[in-house]
């Protein structure tokens, strides 16, 4: 197929926030933002999925001046910010948040890793560590510290994340888990090399991209073009018709996608706008 082929069906595109629209600067860079624009200007509609708390990606979105739904905690939490209308919410299960928090906590993991219980779109912890303050300041949230997590565990995390700057520790805290739990009971990844993420098991970014695409739009995945730099998009990029990855992704990563764009700090986004995004679009109904 063509690029021109290609180019005359894209009606949705979805973008990942950190390491894609957002680098060193943790802002949009001015070509990246521009390229979004032009891409609207052509009827393409643009939507963010994001690891992200909802509250923390807002700013983004607002910025793109997006008019979809966004798609936070991987696609856990759906919400309209126009609107406020929640159109998905999938958490995780409180007995299943219980037993990760307690392999969390095992004598050799405990002092090692910073835990994070995200509530009502709240981020908890048990302490304030560096890493929790790194985290913080990027996503622009306050963390609550409660001491003991469990605490807060009366209700059902929208997400799970352990942070550690080992990515070995990472590494095998993923491994281990995935031979405790299946994906049907709970879906687990990567955003960065130093998260662990985990959260309802129907939850991923295709999911998410997928509700957007076919319920809300009325059209299919050879329609979406979707644009991400790490593990937690992959799904997302082999469900799009143009899966684009970054030139700062994983080989691995990168090695799924159709192409692979320059770098977050070499505007990769706006060269994946201008190859694949030219045309005018026809018109579709979108969801309320």
């Amino acid at each position: 197929m063509t690029n021109y082929q290609l180019k005359t069906h894209i009606k949705l595109l979805v973008l990942d926030i950190d390491g894609t629209i957002a680098g060193e600067s943790n802002t949009i860079r001015p070509a990246v933002r521009d390229a979004i624009q032009a891409a609207k200007a052509k009827g393409v509609e643009v939507a963010l999925a994001t690891g992200r708390m909802y509250c923390s990606a807002l700013r983004f979105h607002h910025d793109i001046g997006s008019t979809m739904p966004l798609l936070a905690y991987q696609g856990a939490w759906i919400q309209d910010p126009h609107t406020q209308k929640m159109h998905r919410h999938l958490p995780v299960a409180k007995a299943t948040a219980h037993q990760l928090l307690d392999y969390f906590e095992q004598p050799q993991l405990r002092s090692l890793l910073s835990v994070h219980f995200y509530i009502r779109d709240r981020l908890y912890v048990r302490e304030l560590t560096p890493e929790t303050q790194l985290y913080s300041e990027r996503s622009g949230i306050e963390p609550i510290a409660v001491g003991n997590l469990r605490q807060v565990l009366t209700d059902e995390p929208t997400k799970v994340l352990a942070l550690s700057d080992d990515v070995a520790l990472i590494d095998r805290l993923l491994g281990s888990l995935r031979q405790r739990y299946t994906p049907a009971e709970l879906y687990m990844t990567k955003s960065v090399a130093t998260f662990f993420e985990a959260t309802n098991p129907l939850v991923n970014k295709a999911a998410a991209v997928r509700y957007l695409a076919e319920e809300c739009l009325g059209i299919q995945a050879a329609n979406v073009m979707t644009i991400g730099d790490n593990f937690n998009d992959v799904e997302m990029l082999e469900y799009a018709g143009i899966g684009v990855a970054m030139g700062n992704a994983p080989s691995a990563v990168k090695n799924i996608a159709r192409w692979v764009a320059p770098t977050v700090e070499e505007d990769g986004v706006a060269a994946a706008i201008e190859e694949f995004i030219l045309l005018e679009k026809a018109g579709f109904n979108r969801c309320s």
